[in-house]
C-alpha cells in the first residue's frame, strides 16, 4: 500500500535513515562492545540494554526503509485549490467562537500542530475534505463535541 508524502517528507525520512545508520548504529555497536568487555554477559544489564536498543534501532531503520520504498510523492502542481484536499491550506472561521484558524492538510507522518499542519486523517480534516469556499463543515469530534466551520479560503 502506497504512503502519500510530500517531497519534503520523503527527504526527512531519507535523512533520518542516514543519521540512524551512520551515527546511531555505530554508537550502539560501541556500547555493546564496551558492555561485552566487562565480562559475564548473563548478568550484564548494560549489555542487555544495548542489545535491546540495537533491536529497536534496527526496527526503526527497517520501518523507515519500507516507508521510503512504498512512498508516493504528491505532485503539488496537479493539486486543485477549488476544494479542500491533501496539501491545501485552508482558512476557517469557527462558527461558534467567530475565531479564524488556518491549517494545512498533510499526510499522517508529516503532521505538526505547532506549524499548523494537521493529518488528513484527523476528524477535522476528514470533515473538511471536498468542501469549497463558503461551505460549512459540521464535525463531530471523538469526545462527542461538535464543531462548525466555514471555509473562507483554500490555497497551496
Amino acid at each position: 500500500m502506497a504512503t502519500y508524502v510530500t517531497q519534503e517528507g520523503l527527504e526527512k525520512m531519507k535523512t533520518e535513515v542516514e543519521r540512524l545508520e551512520t551515527v546511531e548504529r555505530p554508537k550502539i555497536t560501541q556500547q555493546i562492545a564496551e558492555a561485552r568487555d566487562k565480562g559475564d554477559l548473563s548478568e550484564n544489564a548494560e549489555y542487555d540494554a544495548a542489545k535491546e536498543a540495537q533491536g529497536m534501532l534496527e526496527m526503526r531503520i527497517s520501518k523507515l526503509r519500507d516507508a521510503i520504498a512504498t512512498s508516493k510523492v504528491i505532485d503539488e502542481s496537479k493539486l486543485d485549490t477549488s476544494k479542500v484536499a491533501i496539501l491545501t491550506t485552508v482558512r476557517l472561521k469557527n462558527n461558534t467562537t467567530g475565531q479564524e484558524q488556518k491549517f494545512t492538510l498533510v499526510p499522517d507522518n508529516e503532521s505538526d500542530l505547532k506549524a499548523g499542519k494537521i493529518s488528513v486523517n484527523t476528524p477535522i480534516a476528514k470533515g473538511l475534505l471536498g468542501k469549497t469556499i463558503g461551505e460549512h463543515a459540521e464535525i463531530v469530534l471523538p469526545n462527542g463535541n461538535k464543531l462548525s466551520f466555514e471555509v473562507l479560503e483554500i490555497s497551496l
